[in-house]
């Protein structure tokens, strides 16, 4: 019997870093005076509730695919990096709504990117800062030495036009970064968890196995109980974000910017409230014009942060997702470059 001495050596990087990142938000913007069209609410209403005052939606052909591609090109310009320096493509979405083939493989193929490994990751809202911590694992595992991930949804799909409690929430949109090795750490610890007792606060109605089993083919459509996703994601993200910055060892006097899920003007002002953060902290607002895309929240937040100046390359940002599960995740990160498109 041959004694089991010998180890298994890897390749593998202490630090990691996003090294560029892209976006892509649909051409077709729409305001709240056209959801309230199909709906007994007004602008003002919505701006109060919400902050949000437009939103992209795609086109039927402009799918987590088509939005993913150009992010991700848009995110290896900014990175100064090819296709075939890519060994590893996941997508984070829940709104793939061809599940086989799955998206990953596909975004793949269209930007040449020679039989990656590659998957897709269901965690809703929180679904970047999950792909993020996943990708910045593999690398230091040595699993893998670049990867392109995308955070991306096209909430547009699955959701009831005349729900008055979900209809002006949501929009369409996909961002992408590259993850790699680094000299210095620029991703830091994820904290997450889930709290599945409350999981059917935000839920499809009805289920897939629902129409299978049954006569009703009704449009699946996004439900969500929005008082108490509200005072979940609200009074529970401040301690959340808290345990982020303890985990990397960082105040909140060290932070030049919070970028948390764009989910709700009003969340993130109490989530800000309840950390104290100073006004020098630059505080994510694309919800204003981009509403809520799900697992595309985070990267388009930072890409708007980035092309206004709000915050520049370099800078040490908190990020934090939630939603859906109910699943929340999030780490301080160095923010990435920007590609000139």
């Amino acid at each position: 019997m041959r004694c089991m001495s010998v180890s298994l050596a890897s390749t593998h990087a202490t630090n990691t870093a996003m090294l560029g990142l892209g976006a892509y938000r649909p051409a077709r913007v729409v305001s709240n005076d056209e959801v309230c069209e199909k709906i007994d609410s007004s602008d003002e209403w919505i701006q109060t509730r919400s902050g949000i005052k437009n939103r992209h939606f795609a086109e039927p052909e402009e799918s987590i695919v088509e939005m993913g591609v150009i992010a991700a090109q848009r995110a290896l310009d900014a990175a100064g990096m090819t296709a075939d320096q890519i060994d590893t493509v996941l997508v984070a979405s829940s709104s793939t709504f061809t599940q086989v083939p799955h998206s990953a493989p596909q975004i793949a193929v269209r930007l040449g990117i020679d039989k990656p490994g590659s998957f897709d990751l269901v965690a809703g809202c929180a679904g970047f800062c999950h792909g993020l911590a996943v990708a910045s694992d593999l690398v230091k595992a040595g699993s893998a030495r670049n990867i392109l991930l995308i955070g991306g949804d096209q909430m547009s799909l699955g959701l009831d036009m005349t729900d008055r409690g979900s209809a002006f929430i949501f929009g369409d949109g996909a961002g992408a970064v590259v993850v790699g090795p680094s000299e210095e750490a620029k991703i830091g610890p994820v904290v997450w968890g889930s709290d599945g007792e409350q999981g059917a606060a935000i839920r499809q109605e009805p289920s897939w196995s629902d129409i299978v089993i049954s006569e009703d083919y009704r449009r699946p459509a996004l439900q969500m109980e929005g008082p108490s996703v509200f005072r979940w994601a609200a009074f529970s993200m401040g301690k959340v974000a808290r345990q982020i910055l303890a985990a990397s060892n960082v105040t909140v006097d060290d932070l030049d910017a919070f970028i948390p899920h764009q989910a709700n003007q009003r969340i993130t002002e109490v989530i800000v409230h309840s950390l104290k953060l100073p006004e020098t902290v630059a505080v994510a607002d694309d919800i204003v014009d981009t509403a809520n895309t799900s697992a595309g929240s985070i990267p388009l937040a930072m890409e708007k942060m980035l092309r206004t100046g709000q915050a520049k390359p370099g800078d040490l940002a908190l990020l934090i997702g939630f939603g859906s599960g109910l699943t929340y995740a999030g780490q301080l990160v160095r923010l990435p470059r920007l590609s000139a498109e």
